[in-house]
């Protein structure tokens, strides 16, 4: 029984399954791609990447050039980051429609991580929105109940010196000599 038990290796899943026959399976074209640099044999590149089969190792090549011949015609016809945020930038800015510029901006946020704001205190079971809102019917009941004045502060003498000072020195920069 100890026999036994010494030449059973390890099962370890990567991604949670099986390859399936379309997946887009990255790590082992990463892995393949390792393989290539250190080794000139198909059969070794199929057992260091881990694949079963040498049709799954050509397969996996095929995604390979496929993807580099995707990006290379993107670069080709000016289709990069900057076309792509410009783009975006144009519908948020001067679109005609406003559910499209909604989405634009979601877009922007979603890039940025910023479309789900998640509570860290802990569940209360409302979302973000929720909270927003009940805010913002606060906010109407408070403006409604009364009149305020805005005082401005007075600036003091010296911070008005000092900026007329940097401003001055400003202009001293770009003065023709």
């Amino acid at each position: 029984m100890n026999t036994l038990s010494k030449k059973l290796k390890p099962v370890t899943f990567i991604k949670g399954g099986y390859n399936q026959y379309y997946s887009q399976n990255t790590f082992q074209q990463m892995l393949l791609l390792k393989a290539m640099s250190v080794s000139t044999n198909p059969n070794t590149w199929r057992k260091m990447a881990g694949l079963k089969t040498m049709a799954e190792v050509y397969r996996t090549l095929d995604k390979l050039s496929m993807r580099k011949a995707y990006h290379e015609a993107l670069s080709i016809n000016g289709v990069d980051f900057d076309f792509i945020i410009s783009g975006i930038k144009n519908l948020a800015s001067s679109g005609k429609n406003e559910g499209v510029k909604l989405e634009a901006f979601k877009t922007f946020l979603k890039s940025l991580g910023l479309d789900q704001y998640e509570d860290v205190g802990g569940s209360s079971g409302t979302t973000w929105e929720d909270l927003v809102m009940k805010a913002n019917d606060k906010e109407k009941v408070m403006i409604g109940s009364g009149d305020y004045d805005v005082v401005v502060p007075k600036i003091p003498k010296s911070i008005k010196t000092r900026r007329q000072e940097e401003i001055d020195i400003g202009k001293s920069l770009y003065e023709n000599k």
